[in-house]
């Protein structure tokens, strides 16, 4: 891990403004990403990339990018310096490593890779080629969710005995990659699974033990609609999780356990326009709560700014992305043999 107080050391010096590449223009992207990206002032959007022409000139277009590609090769050697990865997960492993070798920096969606490997080959190639690759594990942003990180830094809620987390959603079975096993390496867990998992390690440090169920309660496909796991934490106390594609209707929360005191975030999962909620009660204090409305893109892209304009060290970084993948794979492995 990089240490906070070092800085990065590039090639060359970075320009004032980020020149961006968007590879992958899904619905995410398209709705979440790109939109974010209008706004910030140190960024521009400059080339987009899909396997579909037709699709990559669509949100060019619509974004005022000047360069569409449905070549990868072309797309990296346009005039861009970062490139954001929002494809199919089975595209990231080769799409960050031939940008890592085109010298680009790189912003990928969750997770790093199919699988631990080939995140080790990424992080290597990554370092060969002296670029810094950030993956987003978007809910780290959230000016509450750093809030209540900071209160447990200093203690203020002691020893903690145990975190939960709920991530629930109601995503039917259709064509989306996601429920195509070779693209995306599994269902649920990969997908919500892999955010709460990060959200787990962010506040209760590293993991050393997971028991766990994964299973296909409402909806029958070829990857799992649930998965729920117990885990230890490295420094003490224990953390639960749940995340589903059954709910219609749920309430998803995270819920931190002190000795003195418990921090509870609701709707950290928000979707635009609906506001999070931190309420912290601690011993011998009147509970407080704060609510706020955020665009957690928007402060993913500003400290992406930081990070390749500044030098400095990115807020999640791909040894991260190695962490998560590998708890995932314990707790398939343990599904697995159970």
């Amino acid at each position: 891990m990089i240490s906070s107080r070092s800085r990065l050391k590039f090639k060359s010096p970075m320009p004032r403004r980020l020149k961006w590449g968007v590879a992958g223009c899904g619905q995410f992207a398209e709705n979440y990403f790109l939109p974010a990206l209008q706004l910030a002032q140190r960024s521009k959007l400059v080339s987009v990339f899909s396997h579909d022409i037709k699709r990559s000139k669509n949100i060019a277009s619509k974004f005022s990018a000047p360069n569409a590609f449905d070549d990868y090769d072309a797309f990296l050697s346009s005039d861009i310096d970062t490139v954001y990865i929002s494809s199919k997960n089975s595209d990231h492993h080769w799409q960050i490593i031939k940008a890592a070798k085109a010298g680009k920096n790189i912003v990928c969606e969750k997770p790093i890779a199919i699988n631990s490997t080939q995140a080790e080959e990424i992080i290597e190639e990554c370092k060969k080629n002296n670029v810094v690759l950030l993956i987003n594990y978007l809910h780290r942003f959230h000016p509450l969710v750093q809030k209540a990180k900071e209160l447990i830094d200093k203690n203020m809620i002691g020893k903690i005995i145990s975190i939960s987390a709920s991530y629930n959603i109601d995503l039917s079975p259709n064509d989306n990659f996601r429920f195509n096993k070779e693209l995306s390496g599994g269902g649920v867990l990969r997908d919500l699974g892999s955010q709460v998992i990060d959200m787990l390690r962010y506040f209760g440090g590293e993991i050393t033990d997971v028991k766990a169920y994964m299973d296909n309660v409402i909806y029958k496909s070829d990857v799992e609609d649930f998965a729920s796991a117990i885990v230890k934490f490295e420094k003490g106390g224990y953390g639960y999780f749940s995340v589903s594609y059954n709910a219609k209707k749920a309430n998803n929360r995270i819920e931190v356990i002190g000795r003195n005191g418990s921090l509870s975030i609701e709707n950290y999962l928000t979707k635009r326009n609906q506001a999070t909620k931190l309420i912290i009660d601690l011993h011998n204090e009147a509970k407080k709560v704060f609510r706020k409305r955020t665009n957690k893109m928007s402060f993913l892209i500003r400290s992406s700014q930081k990070t390749f304009l500044k030098h400095e060290p990115p807020a999640v970084t791909a040894e991260d992305g190695l962490a998560n993948m590998i708890l995932i794979e314990k707790i398939e492995n343990h599904c697995l043999h159970n």
